[in-house]
């Protein structure tokens, strides 16, 4: 079982910052499992946004967030990040942290990303 609690998601204007974190609850897998953020619109599916190799050599970015995203991973403590810089209102959003396990998929259960003046 893995319990992912991501945090940081807020109101933030265009053109600003935010830093999400997830925290991982399983201690012995995190450090072998790649890592993804996936957002959601309203009525729309689930997309990925960034993934991270366990050892956070191989990166993977979505197109509409390159050079504005950064994904990073903190293995000794679990966690995951996803540095969003530059926002769009287009990038409003609730943003879920994501990995697998022996065919299991988990999830957190999200933080609200809002871009608006």
């Amino acid at each position: 079982q893995v319990r992912l609690v991501e945090s940081g998601g807020g109101l933030v204007q265009p053109g600003g910052s935010l830093r999400l974190s997830c925290a991982a609850s399983s201690g012995n897998i995190f450090s072998i499992k790649s890592m993804a953020w996936y957002r959601q619109f309203p009525g729309k599916e689930r997309e990925l946004v960034a993934r991270i190799s366990s050892g956070g050599l191989i990166i993977r970015y979505a197109d509409s967030v390159k050079g504005r995203f950064i994904i990073s991973r903190d293995n000794a403590n679990n966690t995951v990040y996803l540095q969003m810089n530059n926002l769009e209102p287009e990038d409003t959003a609730v943003y879920y942290c994501n990995t697998a396990n022996q065919g299991v998929d988990y999830w957190g259960k999200g933080t609200q990303v809002t871009v608006s003046s």
